[in-house]
């Protein structure tokens, strides 16, 4: 990418080549946070829908977990497939053709009639979103030429983005009390529309010399697809037919077998999908690492929780997805503290302060679910000032250590960190609740004996995280530097 830009002239469309601010950017911006939006969104759109879906498709737990599942798998394992593409096919065409194809993919949400067809179209979905989220996060480093407002602008985008991942089910609640939940995917087209307008509009084309000639890595997309694919049925397929069924145990095998044949692929081509040294960088290992973690955590208290309030409560959609508000208004307010700690005491410090804030809120919510909804509440805050904290940090930390025609590969390797820990967070959650307490979801008002097992199966899964996930995010977090580079954003 090349910070000279501002010489070359104006695309035919009129939209130029970088702006002066953000003001000016509005049309462009607007566009790349809507797409963005929707596409964090759809992460958890339909978790407030689960028991209503589950009920009307005939799904269980592990049925429920593929629904939310089958779309993190293959946007996770394609996003870095999709960065590769755009950094060399053209990043705003790749985004287009993904909205398009997302869009229309939403519209068919009306053919569905079983649980199986819903996850096929939950991964078809997946897999146009990952040709969306990694190019709206590297464009916006193409709409300035100007440090200070990039990180202004990821910052937006961040903000944006996390809302749209905690806001699904508050507005899925919401819709369902006056549409059925198909409804919910349908509203992608005419969001995906507008997006595309404004890409369209406001985002200049591609130069070839912003643009890398290296072949794509086939081999190690299809490798990093069946790792994480094997891996996630893996755990599903332990809960349905047993640790030691033959095809768990295949499973198992083959992502392990994948994984290594990933690797060892990646370190020998000419012009792998994934530069495995970049990992030497502390800044893009330790953020991608401490990104998991934040992911696994936010996942699995959000799909824990939507059974938590509509099964154990008994709430409505609607109560249960205003439920979730803390998360929303603490995203919202939370940036003096992030940005204030990455000031005062740089990168590190300011995640492994995140980290511990994760460790604490998993903590409280495995004491407080069987004690009423304030301390879940309370939790809700303590977690979302941690993932605030370490999500907007190490996103500017790894996007700004990439070379300037990588950007999308860089944005790729965030979101994929990210998603993976989202698919893990799910998986775990799902299997931890369906193992100590039950593999189908009753209808109607549950039992004293069945809410009591639920609150026990909640505390040990949260108990459980909380360690995993201050062990996860705590190591990420302690391989960044002490850069203070937030401060480049005010």
């Amino acid at each position: 990418m090349s910070t000279t830009a501002t010489t070359s002239p104006a695309p035919a469309l009129g939209a130029p080549r970088v702006y002066p601010s953000l003001r000016a950017a509005w049309i462009p911006l607007a566009a790349l946070c809507l797409a963005f939006f929707v596409e964090m969104v759809d992460n958890t759109l339909l978790s407030i829908a689960l028991p209503t879906i589950g009920r009307d498709l005939g799904s269980g737990t592990t049925g429920l977990q593929w629904v939310t599942g089958a779309y993190s798998l293959t946007f996770g394992g394609l996003l870095l497939t999709a960065g590769s593409i755009a950094d060399r096919w053209g990043r705003r065409r790749v985004l287009q053709v993904g909205l398009a194809i997302f869009g229309l993919l939403s519209l068919t949400v009306v053919f569905v009639h079983s649980s199986g067809e819903l996850i096929a179209l939950r991964a078809a979905l997946g897999i146009a979103a990952a040709a969306m989220a990694p190019i709206t996060n590297s464009l916006v480093f193409r709409l300035f030429d100007d440090k200070a407002l990039r990180m202004r602008a990821i910052t937006v985008m961040i903000v944006v983005g996390m809302s749209g991942f905690v806001l699904g089910p508050l507005l899925g609640g919401t819709a369902l009390t006056h549409v059925r939940w198909e409804w919910l995917l349908v509203v992608n087209a005419p969001i995906a529309l507008i997006a595309f307008v404004g890409v369209r509009l406001g985002v200049a084309p591609d130069r070839p010399e912003d643009l890398t000639r290296d072949r794509l890595d086939l081999p190690g997309a299809a490798l990093s697809v069946l790792t994480i694919g094997a891996a996630c049925y893996a755990l599903t397929s332990g809960v349905e037919h047993g640790w030691a069924a033959a095809g768990t145990i295949a499973a198992i095998a083959g992502a392990l077998v994948a994984a290594v044949g990933f690797v060892r692929h990646e370190r020998r081509t000419a012009a792998p999908m994934l530069d495995l040294s970049l990992f030497a960088n502390g800044t893009v290992r330790g953020a991608a690492i401490a990104q998991i973690g934040t992911a696994i955590a936010m996942a699995a208290v959000m799909f824990g929780l939507v059974l938590h309030f509509q099964y154990a409560y008994g709430w409505s959609p609607v109560k249960a997805g205003l439920a979730n508000l803390p998360f929303v208004v603490t995203m919202l307010l939370a940036t003096p503290v992030s940005e204030g700690l990455a000031k005062r005491f740089g990168h590190r410090i300011a995640c492994l302060v995140g980290a511990a804030l994760l460790a604490l809120a998993l903590g409280g919510l495995a004491w407080g679910v069987s004690h009423g909804y304030l301390p879940i509440a309370i939790s809700m805050v303590v977690m979302t000032l941690g993932l605030r904290t370490i999500m907007t940090i190490c996103a500017v930390a790894l996007i700004d250590a990439m070379p300037a025609n990588r950007t999308s590969i860089g944005a790729a390797l965030n979101d994929t960190a990210q998603e993976v820990g989202t698919s893990i967070g799910t998986a775990v959650v799902g299997t931890l609740i369906a193992v100590l307490v039950t593999t189908t979801l009753p209808v109607g008002t549950w039992s004293d004996a069945l809410v009591s097992s639920f609150f026990h199966g909640e505390r040990v899964t949260y108990g459980i995280l909380a360690v995993v996930v201050g062990l996860v995010a705590g190591y990420g977090a302690f391989t960044l530097t002490d850069s203070h580079a937030v401060e480049e954003a005010h």
